[in-house]
């Protein structure tokens, strides 16, 4: 199997395909990827799905996730030398961690503790921090009952909350090196506010730590790279 094996390649066609080849945009799970791919160096091209002509929907973006949510890649060179596709944000920071031997600690406990707490960004803060951005600034601010909103701003608080006590005398969330649960967990941090304008609706700045190791993270140069990628 090569690359020309996958249909996506067909309305994507990889300019460099021994390349890892990025189908992506840049929303808060996007990011994740192309920030980590930016910190780790893998080599990558990046394509962009568009949501405005719902390219994620296509045969061909759906042969490789097949439910239809960005992003997703392929390494030509994956396990054993042999191509692989992948889906799922969570999954790919794996992925790419291992692959690169960077974000993720090779100390078993704390290798689990790291997979913990990108398990609670990818079930807990990206969920409810997008149900926000429903309610306050898309179709759900139309909604004359509050009560659906105000459940998620409660729970966007709570994990917020969660999050500031972890970073208490911490660094980043596993201590003193960055991992995949910031990479993970950051761009999410910074949507709720600057995209979805809802920092005075969840209180963010009663989060101190939580502001501070955001500016931490957006002042790497990898971040300000892979945030706006694609392009």
């Amino acid at each position: 199997m090569n690359l020309s094996d996958f249909p996506i390649t067909r309305k994507w066609p990889a300019k460099y395909p021994n390349l890892i080849q990025l189908y992506s945009l840049p929303t808060p799970n996007g990011q994740k990827v192309s920030i980590m791919l930016e910190e780790t160096g893998l080599p990558y091209e990046a394509h962009r799905v568009n949501f405005a002509t719902n390219d994620q929907a296509t045969p061909e973006f759906r042969s490789l996730n097949p439910n239809g949510k960005i992003p997703a890649i392929i390494d030509p060179k994956g396990p054993a030398g042999q191509p692989i596709g992948l889906f799922e944000s969570g999954a790919i920071l794996i992925y790419l961690a291992e692959k690169s031997g960077q974000l993720l600690p090779s100390n078993p406990q704390d290798r689990l503790h790291t997979i913990q707490w990108l398990m609670l960004q990818m079930g807990g803060i990206g969920p409810m921090f997008g149900q926000v951005g429903f309610f306050h600034k898309f179709a759900g601010k139309d909604y004359e009952d509050k009560r659906p909103r105000d459940r998620y701003v409660a729970e966007a608080r709570r994990l917020l909350g969660v999050l500031d006590e972890r970073l208490e005398n911490r660094r980043w969330i596993m201590g003193d090196q960055i991992t995949i649960a910031d990479v993970a967990t950051f761009p999410w941090v910074r949507t709720i506010t600057e995209f979805y304008q809802a920092g005075d609706l969840v209180g963010s700045t009663d989060f101190a730590n939580v502001a501070r190791v955001l500016a931490a993270f957006d002042a790497r140069p990898a971040v300000q790279r892979g945030k706006s990628i694609p392009s």
